[in-house]
């Protein structure tokens, strides 16, 4: 019965978290058509945030019904003259009033109002990611310690915080990227000797490996996650073979070739446990393509310290926000085609339950992480509207381009055929996507 109850609350906070985050994106999405459509003088006639039976509603001084709906799986703004809530259809409109609706519009107000709603949707990303820069803060460029964080029995911190990091056994470091590439040549042990400069004096005091194994992520949907491993968790050892750094947990996951692999696991204030995880095939990007290789859904969280951290300006954040975003479309536009040209497998392309299920996850894991993958989710399903498919945004910027090289729309009856297949494709992939999530592995 506590397993039940367990699942079902389980379901609930994911059902939950996945609402809440969608509703976000929809409505920045959807006020961004309303917005730029009403400034360029289009009257939408309704603004929905949900679908179905109508549950509270308020008509605003420019005559638009703004209202909540049963269904929270999206939402909607239709205009004058829509015959729908996709704007695929039109409808009769007053010659004295077809200015104001979206079919009777000059093209640049279309197009500028259809635009909107992606663009809105990559704009709420890069101030996401931007604010989390101004509120957390960068890395100092000079290596200098931050936090500590615990460290397991058998391994000797003598760092503190402060701390400016000169040389690792006797080998200067000058700044991150350098300290990174020693970490790399130097031997695996749990202590080396740290020069830091300390209070104004020079010092070399013992400290840990620059490169433990130390998780520092969890991704969703892994076996990681099944298994329960947490950041901040430390391996010890697989399979019974003690390991000294992170990259030496490749070789032991890539060797079980999807065998259960046994982890001995430190946890702070928990002590030592045996976790046992079944790693999954994946494709991962690399500087030629992609590689298919054995995962089981953890990153390295670098060191027991945090480097520390210097205030963010406002425009070196906004820049910041939006490397982070053009990341994500790049990465968006790289995956879709390497699955169309099949270097990666179908089973990369999730459904409507790993979204929610990964949405789930991020919640559970703070508020900060909820954050960051709604600014994620902002970005994808900006880029995902702009394909150019009838039925989503980028099928109507297509036919607009169409009107404007060819001097005049495209006939009715083409517009109704290409949209009718643009929702099959639209649907098909949903269906597609929630086949693999309750079928791949």
């Amino acid at each position: 019965m506590t397993g039940i109850l367990d699942a079902m609350g389980g379901f609930l906070w994911t059902a939950a978290a996945f609402v809440v985050a969608l509703s976000i994106i929809v409505t920045v999405h959807e006020y961004g058509h309303y917005i730029v459509g009403r400034l360029s003088g289009i009257k939408a006639e309704a603004f929905s945030l949900g679908f179905g039976p109508r549950l509270v509603s308020r008509r605003d001084r420019h005559g638009t019904v703004w209202q909540v709906a049963a269904i929270p799986l999206g939402g909607y703004v239709r205009f004058l003259g829509d015959a729908d809530a996709a704007s695929a259809g039109s409808v009769p409109v007053d010659p004295a009033r077809a200015r104001q609706s979206l079919t009777g519009a000059p093209l640049w107000a279309r197009f500028a109002t259809v635009a909107a709603g992606p663009v809105f949707n990559f704009v709420l990303s890069i101030l996401v990611f931007a604010g989390m820069a101004l509120w957390q803060g960068l890395p100092v460029e000079a290596p200098q310690v931050g936090k500590l964080h615990p460290t397991p029995p058998g391994v000797e911190m003598r760092l503190q915080t402060g701390d400016r990091i000169l040389a690792v056994d006797g080998q200067p470091v000058a700044d991150w990227r350098a300290l990174g590439k020693l970490a790399e040549t130097l031997p695996a042990r749990p202590s080396h000797d740290w020069t830091v400069q300390r209070d104004g004096a020079e010092i070399t005091v013992p400290g840990p490996d620059p490169m433990p194994p130390l998780i520092g992520g969890v991704a969703p949907r892994s076996p990681a996650v099944a298994a329960g491993l947490a950041p901040g968790d430390v391996i010890l050892a697989v399979d019974g073979q003690p390991v000294a750094r992170f990259d030496e947990l490749r070789g032991h996951v890539t060797g079980a070739a999807g065998k259960p692999v046994l982890l001995r696991v430190w946890r702070p204030g928990q002590g030592e446990a045996d976790y046992t995880l079944i790693p999954r095939e994946q494709d991962l990007p690399t500087e030629t393509g992609y590689e298919r290789r054995w995962l089981i859904g953890i990153t390295g969280g670098g060191s027991y310290f945090d480097p520390a951290i210097r205030p963010a300006g406002l425009f070196e954040s906004l820049g910041l926000g939006a490397a982070r975003t053009w990341d994500i479309i790049a990465s968006s536009v790289s995956g879709l085609w390497a699955m169309v040209t099949g270097q990666i497998g179908s089973c990369n392309l999730g459904g409507a339950i790993s979204i929610a299920e990964t949405t789930g996850q991020a919640a559970s894991a703070g508020g900060g992480n909820f954050i960051w993958w709604i600014a994620v989710l902002s970005a994808a399903i900006g880029f995902l509207n702009l394909l150019p498919v009838p039925v989503l945004d980028g099928g109507h910027l297509m036919f607009y381009l169409y009107e404007a090289v060819a001097g005049r729309r495209p006939s009715r009856r083409v517009v109704d055929i290409l949209s009718a297949l643009g929702l099959a494709a639209v649907l098909s992939l949903m269906v597609f996507g929630l086949t693999n999530d309750l079928f791949c592995p």
